[in-house]
């Protein structure tokens, strides 16, 4: 989702003026000769490949950040190098100028010149994550692949500006550079530290320069933090000339009384906001519709934020909102603005609102130490509801009234004041408010195939990240969404139809999918008997936590509910042999529920999994480890089905 802050405002007043002239990357830099003939990397034996160069370098004037890489292949696990993903935010970013050839140990070159395709790389929870990818041919071992490209940056999220020094290959050279967006003081924070040897990253003719050599690979695991969170990185912070805090007190009060008045100022229009809440809510209307007509009041409203970067064009030439009444007036606004409304509003209904800027965690956490204001990067609003804090953010679309997106549940945020501000976290909702509920009715078939429907219903943040994922797409690319999600979830071949129209436009309503679904095969026979596998669509958790060691925390972003419930017709002549007894596995944060049942000729299924924490240890690996063992075991048993063939004739 976007990254917003209240300086961000500000520096998109100052780049939408901004010329958008794209800068093509270098050219193809010398061959080194000894490159060509290496074998191996002794920093790194075993390595399939490794990184001999990386250049990043990132223009926050011309918003776009132009990359180069050379990579050796140094074994045949090496040549999956060859299949090219260059990932992107979806609806945010794109890459153009895409170059790449293939250098052979003898030297020869062949230039890449096929095909270059868009492919979403989302996870099963909907990340917005795509990528442009191809296939280099004649990569092998001993070739090096080079491959430049240029990633054009939305110019709202400039203020965003990082290095990530270390990749999942080793590292024996890269070079980063930065070029400021003008009008600012930049400095470089590195939380967790610089690769061994690396000097601080300095100013050279106007560029932030930083060089790296040798760095470690960096290890990928499921289910880790963001990964710019936990890799070697460099944040840059854009911030005021004129002022030089004395200590983190000092900075965040200083700010916080900043984004205080920037926000009153933005809110101050009294009048018009009373004459547009007199045309969403009535005089009878109690505290809670209040809210509520008022929140899907703003959501209505055209959302700038998530946009495709294709209307950037067109943004910039509308005009732009000064306060809530121009806001309100032009019918459109950004992220942060649309929450601004949200409170200017509340307050002119009568309902005492107050801002909070918080800070996402979806691509980094928060530190307060490093006092970097643009990582309080989204605004929400406060009010207090039957005796407890409710934190709204009808900015981001599709997000359910009462619900907070995922990525600004859990997070600490400044409750803005003219005194500067107090700090807060706002809550995350239980498991039970975020669920995947599926829903099957089918029948097994003589030669083990399982045909029938399936009902798939998406509730809170599970709904809202799929509308917000595919909200841009048309029917088609949506029904495969769902239909992939399906494919995902089954560990076999599955064939799988899309049946109804699902409720893709309205942030209150569950998301319900419903399918043609056959799985092939299934049911495995042994003589007269048919052996069933209990766990249809565990596919998410077979493989799940296998490895036995854990270098990095555990992070599952938000609380969750999985529920399964078959219900299976077995075919004439068959019975169950016996049936297994219930299945529970419990830890402290996760708890899994297996039990089968069977009423007349039909099997019933019940299967449940709650993952009830957001993150965890490196020490808690082994606990969690087991439990996830513990479910699929589970999942793998087979409920064993005899023929009868009398039985069969009745």
């Amino acid at each position: 989702m976007p990254h917003r802050s209240a300086l961000a405002i500000l520096l998109t007043l100052l780049l939408l003026a901004a010329a958008s002239c794209p800068i093509r990357a270098e050219d193809w830099q010398p061959i080194n000769p000894d490159e060509l003939k290496m074998t191996g990397e002794p920093m790194a034996p075993g390595a399939p490949a490794i990184y001999l160069y990386r250049q990043i370098n990132r223009d926050d004037v011309e918003h776009e950040q132009r990359v180069y890489e050379r990579i050796k292949i140094l074994s045949e696990a090496g040549r999956a190098r060859a299949n090219v993903e260059l990932p992107y935010l979806k609806n945010k970013q794109a890459i153009a100028f895409i170059k790449a050839r293939i250098i052979r140990p003898d030297g020869t070159i062949s230039n890449f010149d096929g095909q270059i395709e868009d492919k979403a790389i989302v996870s099963a929870a909907g990340e917005q994550l795509m990528a442009k990818t191809f296939t280099i041919p004649l990569a092998e071992v001993g070739c090096i692949i080079e491959l430049r490209y240029t990633l054009r940056l939305d110019y709202r999220y400039i203020y965003d500006s990082h290095w990530v020094l270390n990749t999942d290959l080793f590292t024996r050279y890269a070079k980063f550079s930065l070029k400021p967006a003008a009008g600012f003081s930049v400095t470089g924070t590195w939380p967790r530290g610089l690769p061994p040897g690396t000097k601080p990253p300095a100013l050279n003719n106007g560029l932030m320069e930083v060089e790296v050599r040798n760095v470690p690979a960096f290890v990928v695991e499921d289910y880790i933090p963001p990964e710019d969170e936990i890799k070697y990185h460099v944040d840059f912070i854009y911030s005021d000339y004129d002022f030089d805090a004395k200590d983190v007190t000092d900075y965040w009060k200083h700010y916080g009384k900043q984004l205080y008045r920037n926000a009153e100022h933005f809110m101050d229009e009294k009048r018009a906001m009373t004459r547009a809440v007199a045309q969403i809510i009535a005089p009878s209307d109690d505290f809670e519709t209040k809210l509520r007509k008022i929140y899907a009041r703003v959501q209505q409203l055209r959302n700038l934020s998530s946009e495709s970067p294709a209307t950037l064009q067109e943004q910039a030439k509308l005009k732009s909102n000064d306060d809530v009444e121009d806001l309100w007036d032009h019918g459109y606004g950004t992220a942060n603005q649309l929450t601004l409304l949200y409170a200017a509003l509340l307050r002119a209904a009568g309902i005492d609102a107050t801002v909070v800027i918080v800070s996402a965690r979806d691509r980094y956490f928060f530190t307060k130490s490093t006092m970097n204001a643009g990582q309080l990067n989204a605004n929400v609003v406060l009010v207090q509801y039957q005796g407890r804090d409710l934190y709204l953010d009808p900015g981001v679309p599709f997000t359910q009234f009462g619900l907070l997106p995922w990525f600004e549940t859990s997070v600490e945020g400044l409750k803005l004041d003219k005194d500067g501000g107090t700090w807060v976290k706002t809550p995350i909702p239980t498991a039970f408010a975020s669920r995947i509920e599926r829903h099957a009715n089918l029948q097994l078939l003589p030669e083990g195939s399982l045909s029938g429907k399936l009902e798939v219903t998406y509730t809170g943040l599970e709904a809202s990240l799929r509308r917000d994922s595919e909200h841009l797409d048309d029917a088609a690319a949506r029904a495969k969404f769902l239909e992939d999600e399906v494919h995902s979830s089954v560990a076999v071949g599955v064939n799988v139809t899309l049946t109804n129209q699902p409720a893709w436009d309205s942030a209150e309503l569950p998301l319900t999918a419903e399918f043609n679904v056959t799985i092939p095969g299934w049911a495995q026979s042994a003589g007269h008997r048919l052996l069933l596998t209990l766990g249809v669509f565990d596919r998410d958790d077979r493989h799940t936590f296998e490895h036995a060691e854990r270098e990095h925390p555990l992070y599952f972003r938000f609380l969750n509910q999985r529920v399964d419930t078959l219900d299976i017709e077995l075919p004439a002549g068959y019975s169950v042999s016996s049936l297994p007894a219930d299945h529970d596995s419990n830890l402290s944060t996760m708890a899994y529920h297996m039990g089968v049942a069977q009423e007349g000729s039909t099997v019933q299924i019940r299967r449940g999994l709650i993952e009830n924490a957001i993150i965890l240890p490196a020490s808690s690996y082994p606990g969690v480890r087991q439990f996830f063992q513990s479910v699929r075991a589970a999942d793998e048993q087979q409920l064993v089905l005899a023929y009868d063939a009398a039985q069969a004739q009745r």
